[in-house]
């Protein structure tokens, strides 16, 4: 547009042209609040994995998917000479898969959320008809499905390893029913992870500093976890027949379970044995009645980080 200002004598009022530069209006569907939801969330999926970037946005999160499913190439490969399962479906490895979604959370939270918070873009974000609670659920929804392509993926490469070399429908049938937990098991942690790597990537703009505050609370907690059980620990485990693990001493008292509250990884681990589970993955070996506390504030966890995420956006977008 270019305004001129008529020079001839006798004017007395400002005057203007505008000029025609061939832009057209958009006559098309408008998406609503649901499609912009569904999108963001999508590109968070791809964010997480550095899909549509460089390859050295993608050189943790395919180390990461490569070492998570090792062990169940490695367990197909042993099963292929006549032996039996090697790995379990509801602890796979826990030492790996600690090590590793510690790490995969750490790098790749703050390539959600820690980048739009320094550039300071969410006011364009929230001038689309979004909710201030969208633009933070897209981001958890998509963390969390990255999350479960790490924790799930494994878990079936591991059963179609187990199924190709088994016989019987028996057999298969059994396998699956093994692997359903499992899952169920994949689903609580990508779930919780996804809440609190988020959440404690959002409280600095800086990549950096995010990747610090989120690493070290993980690894910190399940040091500080797995410590305060060896020292109230009583009972001694050692092998026992076919395999088995066999307590020695005194029931685990009340410190000992109350030791397990205090990393997500611990918390993990005991809701999974109250549920039933039989494969003890760390010192919390029978929390009982006691698992009841883990899920709780297990939950209470996931809650207030996804509250803290989302007052952290509440927050941005004004600024």
């Amino acid at each position: 547009m270019r305004t001129d200002m008529p020079q001839g004598p006798g004017s007395s009022a400002a005057g203007g042209v505008i000029h025609d530069l061939g832009y057209q209006r958009y006559d098309g569907p408008r998406l609503g609040r649901s499609q912009i939801v569904r999108a963001l969330a999508w590109h968070s999926f791809r964010a997480a994995f550095g899909l549509g970037r460089g390859a050295k946005a993608k050189i943790v999160p395919v180390i990461a998917v490569l070492a998570m499913c090792l062990p169940a190439i490695v367990n197909a490969f042993v099963m292929s000479r006549g032996n039996p399962r090697a790995v379990d479906y509801d602890t796979y490895v826990p030492a790996l898969r600690d090590i590793i979604m510690t790490i995969f959370v750490a790098v790749q939270a703050p390539e959600l959320v820690s980048r739009d918070l320094r550039s300071r873009v969410l006011p364009l974000y929230f001038s689309r008809p979004i909710k201030p609670g969208d633009y933070p659920l897209a981001k958890y929804l998509g963390f969390t499905a990255a999350c479960l392509v790490m924790l799930e993926v494994p878990l079936l490469l591991l059963w179609g390893g187990a199924v190709a070399n088994v016989h019987g429908g028996a057999a298969v049938w059994a396998e699956t029913r093994a692997l359903i937990p499992g899952l169920l098991v994949g689903l609580m942690w990508a779930v919780s992870l996804a809440a609190i790597s988020l959440f404690l990537a959002s409280l600095t703009g800086r990549r950096a500093f995010a990747t610090g505050t989120v690493a070290i609370t993980l690894l910190l907690t399940y040091t500080l976890a797995e410590i305060l059980l060896q020292v109230e620990s009583q009972g001694v485990v050692h092998g026992g027949p076919a395999g088995g693990l066999v307590i020695n001493g005194p029931p685990p008292s009340l410190a000992e379970k109350v030791s397990g509250l205090f990393s997500p990884f611990t918390l993990f681990n005991g809701v999974r044995m109250w549920l039933g589970g039989t494969n003890p993955a760390d010192s919390v070996l029978k929390p009982g009645a006691f698992g009841a506390v883990y899920a709780l504030v297990l939950l209470v966890i996931v809650g207030l980080c996804l509250a803290g995420l989302a007052a952290r956006y509440r927050k941005a977008r004004l600024s």
